[in-house]
């Protein structure tokens, strides 16, 4: 799962608007495929783990970073949950669940069904860090505020439109598919932001957590 996390990390910023997933898949302890989230959101870390591993993912362990998704936007495609069954992995490990609260636990529902051994929770904290802002967006409309010199890792920068407020701003932004927002530090816009408890310091989110389900 470290590795799965590391290479999720790498694609912190680029991602958007969906979450940054890392998968490694292993066979007889050698990780035969690794990957993570494209550009722009596709394709999907386990896709292309799978692409890379091909024959040896079947009897394989999987470590994803958050819950393989069910159905696609694109109802043609197939989902990842699809993609692990037919490669015939044996044992699916995740780090997070899937925020969405319609959506949470039907990947693994479907990965049971269909004879794989799902596993949930190891290093969920990490996982849930990693991807604040698409938690953020989730569960509270806006995207993730971050003061920070450094803007590699965002989506954007915060920007206020004419005659908008900060609320309306970030629902825009969220809107627009960013998660991740900078505010550069020792700024008026940066002060104002603070003084509207619109700053997140925590890293892990407010109310990200859910249940480690088993």
């Amino acid at each position: 799962m470290g590795a799965a996390l590391a290479a999720a990390a790498g694609r912190l910023g680029r991602t958007a608007p969906n979450p940054t997933v890392g998968c490694a898949i292993v066979q007889a302890c050698d990780i035969v495929g690794l990957a993570a989230t494209g550009a722009g959101g596709r394709p999907h870390a386990e896709d292309q783990a799978l692409a890379a591993a091909g024959p040896r993912a079947e009897g394989a362990d999987v470590f994803v970073t958050l819950e393989p998704c069910a159905r696609r936007s694109d109802a043609s495609a197939r989902s990842c949950t699809q993609l692990l069954l037919e490669a015939r992995v044996r044992r699916v490990v995740i780090a997070a669940p899937d925020p969405h609260v319609l959506a949470g636990g039907e990947g693994v529902l479907r990965l049971r069904a269909g004879g794989v051994i799902v596993e949930e929770g190891l290093l969920a904290e990490a996982a849930i860090r990693l991807n604040v802002g698409f938690f953020t967006v989730v569960r509270l409309g806006r995207p993730f505020v971050a003061v920070d010199g450094d803007a590699s890792r965002y989506d954007g920068d915060f920007e206020l439109g004419f005659r908008e407020s900060f609320e309306e701003a970030l629902a825009r932004m969220a809107r627009n598919g960013l998660t991740r927002v900078r505010v550069a530090p020792g700024t008026p816009l940066a002060a104002a932001l603070a003084d509207r408890g619109l700053i997140d310091h925590d890293a892990t989110g407010p109310q990200l957590h859910g249940p480690v389900r088993r």
